[in-house]
């Protein structure tokens, strides 16, 4: 039983709880919907603080500010309000592109 004790270092450990808080506010819809701005802010300034505090390296906090930013320009264009089809990714857009050509 006791095998699965202290798995993780207490630096680990902190990190995956400051992600994990990090992804709560991302996934915080009721935030989205009734404040974009505030719901922006509190993304930028978590991932702003692990940075301050060495939690994540420079281009993991630059990955958490992008996926803010897209998340909020998602958030002021009504996205939550609206169903919206889901988006292709590069992958798909090239395969669907390329079958078009076969014909």
């Amino acid at each position: 039983m006791n095998s699965f004790k202290n798995l993780l270092t207490p630096a680990q450990e902190r990190r995956l709880l400051a992600l994990q808080s990090w992804h709560r506010a991302f996934e915080n819809r009721a935030l989205r919907m009734s404040c974009p701005d505030t719901y922006h802010e509190e993304l930028l300034r978590q991932a702003d603080e692990m940075d301050r505090r060495g939690i994540v390296d420079w281009e993991e906090w630059r990955d958490l500010r992008v996926e803010a930013d897209q998340a909020y320009l998602r958030a002021v264009a009504g996205e939550d309000y609206h169903t919206v089809e889901p988006r292709k990714t590069m992958c798909e857009t090239s395969i669907l592109s390329a079958d078009s050509n076969i014909i």
